[in-house]
């Protein structure tokens, strides 16, 4: 049996982190499939009861996926409590290049890449730039408070 992975983030607003993080990995919202207007349309389709959905639930796209095929399907689950302590779990998004890449190199691929973010509606953390590290990185939050790394 074949397995696949999805990253699950619970949220508040799935619409705002689908928006939000379909521009931090350069996804897409998932349409729904099979021909149906929404997502809901199809989960009533395959079976899933009414009763079983949050207000809103499946209206709008909850979900983001690479275009190119290649990365797994983001899935942001709307859930009644807020976020609780720190991400035990966290993305890092690596626009750096590498160790390959000289440092100057990739503290400009990622300042642009967190400027953009910011912008967004990220919020930094702190910059993680050891002198003589050969590393550096920033810790952010996305607008649900959820930790990632930009390196």
């Amino acid at each position: 049996m074949e397995t696949t992975l999805q990253v699950t983030i619970d949220c508040a607003d799935p619409r705002r982190l689908v928006a939000f993080w379909a521009e931090a990995l350069g996804y897409v919202p998932e349409p729904p499939p099979g021909g149906h207007a929404t997502w809901r349309e199809h989960w009533v389709a395959t079976g899933v009861p009414e009763e079983e959905f949050a207000d809103g639930a499946g209206e709008t796209p909850e979900s983001v996926v690479d275009p190119a095929g290649v990365g797994p399907r983001v899935w942001f689950q709307q859930v009644p409590e807020a976020k609780a302590g720190k991400n035990r779990v966290h993305l890092d998004l690596k626009v750096g290049g590498g160790r390959g890449v000289p440092l100057e190199v990739r503290v400009e691929r990622v300042r642009a890449k967190v400027e953009r973010l910011v912008e967004a509606g990220a919020g930094v953390l702190r910059v993680v730039d050891e002198p003589g590290a050969g590393h550096y990185g920033v810790v952010l939050q996305d607008p649900e408070g959820n930790e990632f790394c930009v390196v």
